[in-house]
């Protein structure tokens, strides 16, 4: 992951590690003992987690496992989509 993405990339970077590692799951649902895959899985989702984390401490918390004790919950205050806001 690079540590010098705009806002913009790093939601990106998040939805592609996203969904890398739900597709992973599926997988691992009917080949639980594949050693390949879940080194995958755990690469992938630690990358989730770090760019989420790194969101989080930037913008704002995508989910409530990132919420931090002073963090302002902006989707209440930006604009919306619609609205000209992040898409």
């Amino acid at each position: 992951m690079k540590q010098n993405m705009n806002q913009k990339q790093l939601l990106q970077w998040i939805n592609e590690v996203s969904f890398a590692v739900d597709d992973i799951l599926l997988y691992l649902d009917t080949h639980p003992d594949d050693t390949e895959a879940l080194a995958f899985f755990d690469y992938y989702n630690n990358e989730r987690k770090k760019a989420l984390e790194m969101y989080s401490a930037e913008f704002t918390p995508l989910t409530l496992d990132y919420v931090h004790e002073n963090c302002h919950w902006y989707w209440v205050t930006d604009p919306w989509p619609w609205e000209g806001g992040m898409c």
